[in-house]
């Protein structure tokens, strides 16, 4: 089994790449389950809510594990979690990284704010380009720390989902 992360800030592509990685290649695709629980809490997130969510999070990935498929693609990770749990809160529950650095990634694909534009969708709360590249770079330095397998990838959508599907056609044929 290949496990696949798409990972950085906010409308850079992730859910919609994930779906063309899905279309393009089978596998098993995990969501973003901290979008399921906004829509049915309808209020923005508080500290509380973090461990909710991550335990949830993993609880939707070691799920799609247990069917043990070909390609594994996860839409977010524990990642997000910490990061947002900081970005908003100043803080973030211990167990978090512990529990993302012991679980396997094959690659990570690190999606740049940059040379796409800002889609609001009632969810989303950085639309400062600033904000974003802080973001990225957090994970950017996240992912390195912690010795993970990850590519950059930028640029426009047209670009990002060719450089993505070649990407991933490499990690199925490694």
């Amino acid at each position: 089994m290949k496990v696949l992360v798409l990972t950085g800030p906010e409308s850079s592509g992730k859910s919609w790449l994930a779906e063309e990685i899905q279309r393009q290649f089978g596998g098993v695709l995990v969501g973003e389950y901290v979008r399921q629980f906004i829509d049915e809490v309808q209020r923005d997130t508080v500290y509380a809510d973090i461990d909710v969510i991550a335990h949830e999070q993993l609880a939707w990935e070691d799920a799609a594990r247990s069917l043990k498929p070909a390609l594994l693609i996860l839409d977010t990770h524990l990642l997000s979690n910490i990061l947002w749990s900081r970005a908003l809160f100043n803080d973030c529950p211990a167990w978090l990284e512990a529990a993302l650095a012991e679980r396997h990634y094959d690659l990570h694909l690190l999606l740049s704010p940059e040379g796409v534009e800002w889609i609001g969708d009632g969810q989303r709360c950085q639309p400062d380009l600033s904000e974003r590249q802080a973001f990225f770079e957090a994970s950017r330095q996240w992912l390195v720390a912690h010795g993970q397998t990850f590519k950059v990838i930028g640029g426009s959508w047209s670009y990002r989902s060719e450089r993505v599907l070649q990407r991933v056609a490499q990690l199925i044929n490694d």
